[in-house]
């Protein structure tokens, strides 16, 4: 919400009014494992949104106040210790994302802990959320959780709880001075080192980790995803044809424009598409970036 309220902003002081652009934004929140906290948590963000769309920034569109969401699973829940409990895992995501009001989903593979998914876990990630759609019948309301008063006081805790949060970095001078100083940051290290503790020690369950673990976890792995070791340089070899091919003239002034836009401060979307017609490479494009403001370096947490 501080990112968004960062973009919107930004827009506004360019001079671009909020409902011409505010039902084009779109956010992304990870699910993880707690079912009703996850369900509470996208329904508090979806209040959330519509006050500071109508109150903070005034809009007048109803699209202006709709969160537009996509909820992916949360890597962190997948284990590589019997992967196939990752299937049951994914699946009380997902229906955690559809109960909180997803619009897009995506189910990770089962064995995503190890590698990139093979084709085998893909479509079962597919078949998940295709059983949750058609079969499931919790897709046949807008809200099937309201009304429920855990769902409704938790919902109403988490909402006032991000707004405090919100308020904090609104102190500190928005989102973007808080990543510069490292704030998100921390308390993401913060959470993630707390949850391994948890995990450590037991206090925190973890079906085959910690609690009905066995020697077998890879027993019921498919076969795993096999990069073509010839894909790189096929790439590369095909990039520099491409270079080789264009006109260097041409795509140096195009590239210089997309420059002369970020120095000065003008929109680069238009020089950025006017480059790339030319062939420009993403890496040379990155580099204009990367010379006129330089590379973003994390800073120290603690």
């Amino acid at each position: 919400m501080a990112d968004a309220i960062a973009y919107s902003e930004a827009l506004v002081t360019r001079g671009l009014a909020f409902d011409t652009f505010a039902p084009r934004l779109s956010f992304h929140f990870a699910t993880t494992m707690d079912l009703f906290e996850e369900v509470a948590k996208l329904r508090a963000a979806r209040r959330l949104w519509y006050r500071i769309a109508t109150e903070r920034f005034g809009a007048t569109a109803p699209a202006s106040g709709r969160l537009r969401f996509f909820s992916g699973n949360s890597g962190t829940t997948l284990t590589a210790q019997q992967p196939l409990n990752n299937v049951v895992r994914s699946t009380i995501q997902c229906l955690g994302a559809v109960l909180g009001g997803a619009q897009s989903i995506h189910v990770m593979g089962y064995d995503e802990a190890y590698e990139i998914p093979s084709e085998e876990a893909v479509t079962l990630s597919l078949r998940t959320q295709q059983i949750v759609a058609l079969e499931s019948g919790v897709a046949r309301t807008a809200d099937p959780l309201a009304g429920s008063y855990f769902v409704e006081a938790l919902t109403d805790e988490l909402e006032g709880r991000a707004g405090a949060l919100l308020a904090e970095l609104d102190a500190a001078g928005g989102a973007a001075a808080a990543i510069e100083a490292g704030t998100p940051q921390r308390w993401i290290a913060e959470a993630a080192y707390r949850l391994e503790r948890e995990v450590s020690s037991g206090e925190r369950p973890r079906v085959g980790v910690n609690v009905y673990a066995d020697d077998d976890d890879e027993a019921h792995l498919g076969e795993m995803f096999s990069a073509d070791p010839g894909v790189a340089d096929r790439h590369a070899a095909h990039t520099a044809q491409r270079v080789a091919a264009r006109d260097g003239a041409a795509c140096t002034a195009a590239i210089d424009a997309v420059s002369a836009a970020a120095r000065d401060g003008r929109n680069v979307m238009p020089p950025l598409i006017d480059a790339a017609r030319t062939g420009a490479t993403l890496g040379e494009l990155a580099n204009v970036f990367r010379s006129v403001f330089g590379e973003f370096r994390e800073p120290a947490l603690w």
